[in-house]
């Protein structure tokens, strides 16, 4: 049974500890025929307005554009031999403006959380304008932290906002 907390603020710490300890998430995305696939790679975070959004830089390949493509929906584990893990359900999508390109590399270069990134002129010789260089924003709809040492189970989940009800009498 896991907990359950409606702030992120409440798990905020224990989440930037484990992605700064673990550093490289698994990302899962499923094909047209909902098979997985998965590949290793190193988001970077930061947190705005109170929540959770991740950048990923990356090759846009066509196996990962075309299952964004269909369904958006992903999945970054993070996992350590400590047990320490965390599991984001997200919807990531391509970031394509400049401005958002160059924040996410700029985030990269200093860290997101501190300890967690890398110069990206490593694998992307052109800079921020080059080419081959694009970003996913990460925006996690769930995130849970298990805790290694007694397999504690921490959940939670973006609040939406409140739907509007009417009743039929209230609409006359």
């Amino acid at each position: 049974m896991a907990d359950t907390v409606r702030a992120f603020s409440e798990i905020q710490a224990s989440f930037l500890d484990y992605v700064r300890d673990i550093k490289y998430a698994t990302m899962v995305t499923v094909d047209r025929q909902h098979r997985p696939r998965a590949r290793v790679l190193l988001p970077v975070w930061e947190i705005v307005a109170g929540e959770p959004v991740g950048w990923l830089a990356a090759y846009r390949t066509p196996v990962k554009s075309a299952h964004l493509a269909e369904n958006p929906h992903t999945t970054y584990a993070y996992w350590n031999p400590r047990q320490n893990a965390v599991f984001v359900d997200s919807v990531s999508t391509w970031a394509e403006d400049e401005a958002t390109r160059l924040h996410a590399w700029e985030l990269y270069k200093r860290g997101g959380p501190p300890g967690v990134g890398y110069d990206p002129v490593h694998y992307w010789r052109g800079g921020p304008g080059d080419p081959d260089y694009h970003v996913l924003r990460i925006d996690p709809w769930r995130i849970q932290l298990v805790r290694g040492s007694d397999l504690r189970s921490t959940l939670w989940r973006k609040q939406e906002p409140a739907v509007a009800v009417t009743s039929p009498a209230a609409e006359h």
